[in-house]
């Protein structure tokens, strides 16, 4: 890529793509285009068509995708393995239409095998059965490697997968409805605190930002802790307990999201789908490339990691009833090292910055 280059950053209102324009950005690549969901729906295949017909952009982000957590992932099988399969077919297909120079899709490491051996290497792709509960949404993300590899040893494209582990920072969904485990816990955790210290300002600035099923500041005391209890955080006496899902013991992984967006920006600057793969091999697969930092963290861990962060004197409950998913899912990033990157935020580190980021949005918007 050059400063000139048009470069589409599909999805970039989210938590990749918001930060792949930032990072763009700040090295001086300034011919980006960009277009919402409602000026571009990337599942309408003939709106696709015309877009790329008209802007013949030169490199793509792919970043745009349905995502959530397990409730969701769960709930909505047939909207999550549909929306994104029409995603990525339009854009990698048009991609190839318009003689785009290079692509970079992105997925997820939950296309791995539920009982992966780990760390889970490039690989092991398509060696056992997957995690049910996000399977559909999984089974999409495979697609999208099988596609961007095919195109290219068919008709010579550029197309090049990345794997993030789980991601989290600037313009992380903090929705208690549908958000990741750790978004989820600073929230939790945040709330508790202003429980705990019966600071009722900090709650009614929280829930006028993000309220939670219609309940924002407006709403009763007794409406507030209601609320608040049905997801896990309450007053029992002077103490306060969150909620946790599941047992505390799965293992996770998680990666700052600016590093993230570092890394694919790497990725397109300075790689090619010729160097996800050894020259030797008969059967050009497993091309994509995970992106992680390769190391991994209890959900218990990480919770008390947040209660000290935060300042929360409180109590956690592990709700049993409910799933764990997969009990470890750590990346080996190998293959991206040996390609010239590694990560540079600390979890630690990260969890303060995200926690200051969510603070700081609540102020702008109260």
């Amino acid at each position: 890529m050059n400063k000139n280059s048009k470069i589409y950053v599909a999805g970039h209102r989210g938590l990749v793509g918001s930060a792949i324009v930032q990072n763009l950005r700040n090295k001086g690549y300034h011919n980006l285009i960009f277009k919402t969901h409602t000026e571009l729906d990337l599942t309408d295949s003939a709106r696709v068509a015309d877009f790329f017909a008209a802007e013949k952009p030169d490199y793509i982000f792919l970043a745009a995708a349905k995502v959530g957590g397990i409730v969701a992932n769960n709930t909505y099988r047939a909207d999550f393995i549909y929306e994104n399969l029409m995603i990525q077919n339009n854009v990698i297909h048009q991609a190839y239409i318009n003689g785009v120079k290079k692509l970079l899709f992105l997925g997820s490491t939950c296309i791995y095998p539920k009982n992966c051996p780990q760390p889970m290497k490039e690989e092991y792709l398509l060696t056992d059965v997957l995690e049910y509960t996000n399977e559909p949404y999984a089974i999409a993300k495979i697609a999208g490697i099988k596609m961007c590899e095919s195109y290219n040893l068919q008709y010579g494209t550029n197309f090049i997968s990345v794997m993030p582990t789980n991601l989290y920072g600037p313009q992380d969904n903090f929705n208690l409805e549908k958000s990741h485990v750790l978004p989820a816990l600073i929230r939790k955790i945040h709330l508790g605190k202003a429980l705990e210290e019966d600071n009722w300002r900090v709650i009614d600035t929280d829930l006028d930002h993000l309220p939670i099923e219609g309940v924002d500041g407006s709403n009763t005391t007794l409406e507030k802790l209601a609320i608040m209890e049905q997801y896990g955080i309450r007053k029992e006496g002077n103490n306060v307990h969150v909620e946790i899902w599941g047992s505390g013991s799965p293992m996770r992984e998680f990666l700052w999201s600016e590093d993230m967006a570092d890394a694919c920006v790497f990725l397109m600057e300075n790689r090619d789908f010729a160097d996800t793969y050894a020259k030797n091999e008969r059967e050009i697969r497993n091309t994509h490339i995970n992106i992680g930092t390769g190391e991994d963290i209890s959900i218990a861990d990480l919770a008390q990691l947040i209660k000290e962060t935060l300042g929360f004197q409180g109590d956690f409950v592990f709700n049993t009833d409910k799933p764990d998913g997969t009990l470890k899912k750590l990346t080996d990033v190998s293959k991206l090292h040996a390609l010239g990157w590694r990560h540079s935020i600390a979890l630690s580190d990260g969890i303060k910055k995200a926690y200051n980021w969510y603070l700081e949005l609540g102020r702008k918007t109260t």
